[in-house]
């Protein structure tokens, strides 16, 4: 599908990050976040927390504090883990209500993703999305509006919801994640004299792995690589952006098996859950040498604050 050419070796800087959490040898996505979004090893489930449940700033957060723009863009729920470690501080992950809350407390620039109804149909009856435009955000969605008339020209802060809950897979028909990413570098490139930080997640790949169904797998990496590109290309026409591309974790055991040709290839999976393999760095742009090697995950978090001057 790809021509044996992926959108990885554009990266010539590499490493390796060791992904255990606090509390076991395998991760989950919460700990693994927080780890990379805060720089501490916290148990699983923990966001936006140590290991003794105690919030610890995140690295969104303190680039909104240098006045930075930010911004997220994920192909799950906004409120899922990996998103929710760099906004959030919740004891336990399933409570996807309190991480909304996280979304009241930081003005980050922009939002993509799904999760409205646990902004809006709440146990406590709060409207969040109601609340959030008083503090002055455009907030739409995908049945009012579509990505690509998403109104960026705005000096509001900006909330696009692209689901009640969880968005589509990309085989089920999901389109916006590719036209979104240029949206939102768009956006956020003109946003601040500080520059920015924008998380993006292709957060369904992993749902492939626990499914062991490698069609969703493949799938999903090819619309990342996707994004990948168009934030690799942004970044060489800018020349001071720095992209890190990694994983909170790797999910299924993945492996090409005996056999394999080219267009014909057998894979198989050890596991439907996480796997302690170390997963890989990969960087470009000003400071990427400071990605190479092997280190824990939360070295990630130093080294993009080294790198942001934060």
């Amino acid at each position: 599908m790809n021509n044996n050419k992926s959108s990885f070796e554009r990266f010539k800087n590499i490493g390796f990050q060791k992904t255990q959490s606090a509390d076991n040898l395998i991760t989950d996505s919460a700990a693994g976040a927080t780890a990379f979004a805060s720089g501490v090893k916290t148990y699983n489930g923990g966001l936006g927390v140590n290991a003794k449940k105690q919030s610890v700033p995140t690295i969104l957060e303190m680039a909104e504090n240098k006045g930075m723009a930010t911004g997220m863009l994920v192909t799950s729920s906004i409120t899922h883990a990996t998103p929710a470690a760099f906004i959030s501080h919740v004891a336990g992950r399933e409570d996807m209500e309190a991480v909304a809350l996280g979304f009241l407390n930081t003005p980050i620039d922009i939002f993509i993703g799904g999760g409205e109804d646990h902004f809006t149909k709440r146990a406590d009856g709060r409207n969040l999305v109601q609340e959030l435009i008083t503090k002055g955000y455009m907030i739409t969605d995908s049945a009012h509006t579509t990505i690509e008339n998403l109104n960026i020209n705005t000096d509001k802060n900006i909330g696009y919801f692209t689901s009640n809950l969880e968005p589509l897979s990309f085989y089920e028909g999901r389109k916006y994640a590719l036209p979104a990413t240029a949206k939102t570098l768009d956006f956020l490139k003109d946003r601040s004299p500080q520059g920015f930080f924008l998380m993006i997640e292709g957060s369904q790949i992993d749902w492939g792995g626990h499914a062991n169904d490698a069609n969703y797998v493949v799938n999903e990496l090819l619309e990342f690589e996707q994004q990948i590109d168009a934030v690799m290309d942004f970044a060489k026409k800018d020349g001071n952006t720095l992209v890190v591309v990694t994983a909170d974790h790797e999910t299924g055991g993945f492996a090409i098996m005996p056999g394999s040709k080219m267009g014909a290839i057998q894979v198989a999976f050890t596991t439907k859950s996480h796997t302690a393999t170390m997963i890989p760095v990969f960087a470009d742009g000003p400071g990427a040498e400071a990605f190479r090697g092997i280190y824990e995950n939360t070295e990630i978090f130093f080294k993009l604050k080294d790198a942001m001057g934060l």
